[in-house]
């Protein structure tokens, strides 16, 4: 993108550099909630400029092999579990594609908001018997749910925004026995809340309010 700052982008011009967004996350070098919040702006942006801002800190060609991707040493979250206690996951995790989460009278926390997904589908299994299991994801990324509560809940709480092209899918498969499973779509505005703030705004209706 070398023409004048100013010139109006077309709309292949805003396809490519989403693409070049996801492309960077996938190699770890943008979160979730930063790939969100960045494609969103994207497809928003009038001029070269505008799209020049977005991409300034990555690689030219993002997956295109002239630089190498980041390389994290953390192995990837793929289970979590917890037994009659607490298990919390958050920060720069790295998740593949699939995520097994138990609880059993216990309580996880898997916060996604600044994790790097490394793939296009990420595939999460939340069981829960006497317990609490939550998710945490930025708002615009598309949630699939599908839920299965015996004397207790799964759902998905937060405003729903139609999903921007070239962010993951975050498919969960939820079973509930006497414990409450839940997806929690977070504004991107939040980013400094801590989890309990989130919950509670969202259950108060904050989010709505501010849009109104």
């Amino acid at each position: 993108m070398s023409e004048t700052p100013s010139v109006r982008a077309s709309d292949a011009e805003r396809e490519r550099t989403v693409e070049q967004l996801r492309a960077a996350s996938a190699e770890g070098r943008l979160t979730l909630e930063e790939l969100s919040e960045r494609v969103t702006a994207a497809y928003e942006s009038r001029t070269h400029g505008e799209l020049e801002r977005l991409v300034h800190d990555l690689p030219a060609e993002a997956g295109a092999g002239s630089v190498a991707p980041v390389s994290s040493r953390r192995h990837p979250t793929r289970f979590l579990f917890s037994l009659f206690g607490s298990t919390e996951r958050e920060g720069r995790i790295r998740v593949r594609r699939n995520v097994l989460c138990v609880t059993t009278f216990g309580n996880i926390d898997l916060d996604l908001r600044q994790a790097t997904l490394e793939g296009d589908v990420i595939n999460i299994v939340a069981l829960g018997m006497f317990g609490a299991l939550d998710v945490y994801v930025p708002e615009g990324v598309e949630v699939d749910f599908r839920g299965l509560a015996i004397f207790g809940h799964a759902r998905v709480r937060g405003d729903d925004p139609p999903p921007r092209p070239g962010t993951p899918l975050v498919r969960v498969f939820a079973l509930s026995l006497w414990a409450g499973l839940d997806v929690w779509r977070v504004p991107v505005e939040w980013a400094g809340r801590t989890l309990s703030q989130v919950i509670k705004g969202i259950r108060r209706g904050e989010r709505k309010r501010l849009k109104a």
